[in-house]
């Protein structure tokens, strides 16, 4: 029966690739079409065993930002290259509303099995949006990748822990020392005693120059929690990066269509 519903709702509202609005034949996550697919790259190894920073090639390692200056972080891994047509997925759930965004996400990071090997942690930390930008959005994108992408550990999920005091400008048209000074004081702690001593995941949708968790890690050091690990969904790198491998630079993924 449901299958028979499904197929009727399929029919009356064509499914279409989230990216490229291609239509498709299925209306099951995830919700992309051949060659939007083949663009979503997960990141794997080789990485910086700490920061999670990729290599052309070879195998895990500190890499030498890590080794000279130690991150207020134990760990930070991300699960997809930003690159199109992810880049777009992500401001279209920020900006637009796009929920249907998260469980397609959930369902290639399952498809992939990215999560093997996370560490072992007691509280699940959502980057914070300022109330005014709450309301605004209606919801916290941070929150429900952490809810679809770790449902089993729903249970530890604290989403009143750190919050956000500052109504900052959005980081994406700053550089990196404005993205800094536009976080200073902008995050602050309202239980010392749910972060003290425990294994803290900090969870976000992208790292593009840590500026965000690393203030984020910060206040919560201050909290004397036992170790803090970062997930995000996906991570920019550099040009010259992406240039030496297969990663697709902005605006060129699709091209090869035809």
């Amino acid at each position: 029966m449901f299958g028979l519903l499904r197929a009727f709702h399929d029919l009356v509202f064509p499914p279409r690739c989230l990216s490229c609005e291609r239509r498709l034949d299925y209306s099951l996550p995830p919700l992309f079409c051949e060659y939007c697919l083949a663009n979503i790259r997960p990141l794997v190894s080789p990485l910086c065993t700490c920061c999670g920073e990729p290599f052309p090639g070879g195998e895990d390692h500190l890499c030498g930002q890590c080794l000279s200056n130690a991150p207020v972080y134990e760990s930070c891994r991300s699960l997809f290259y930003y690159q199109p047509p992810l880049t777009e997925l992500l401001v279209k759930l920020k900006f637009s509303g796009r929920t249907e965004v998260v469980p397609t996400l959930s369902s290639l990071v399952e498809k992939y099995g990215l999560l093997t090997g996370l560490p072992e942690i007691d509280i699940i930390v959502p980057v914070p949006l300022h109330i005014k930008r709450l309301r605004q959005r209606g919801f916290n994108q941070s929150i429900l990748l952490a809810r679809q992408l770790l449902p089993e550990n729903k249970a530890l999920l604290n989403v009143t822990a750190l919050v956000r005091t500052k109504n900052t400008i959005p980081q994406s048209s700053l550089s990196g020392k404005e993205r800094r000074a536009n976080l200073k004081d902008s995050f602050a702690l309202t239980s010392f005693e749910a972060v003290k001593n425990k294994k803290v995941l900090l969870i976000d949708d992208v790292y593009t120059t840590g500026s965000t968790v690393n203030a984020c890690c910060r206040i919560l050091r201050k909290a004397a929690p036992s170790e803090i690990h970062v997930l995000t969904v996906a991570r920019s790198v550099s040009r010259s990066y992406a240039t030496s491998t297969s990663i697709l630079p902005p605006g060129q993924a699709g091209k090869s269509r035809g």
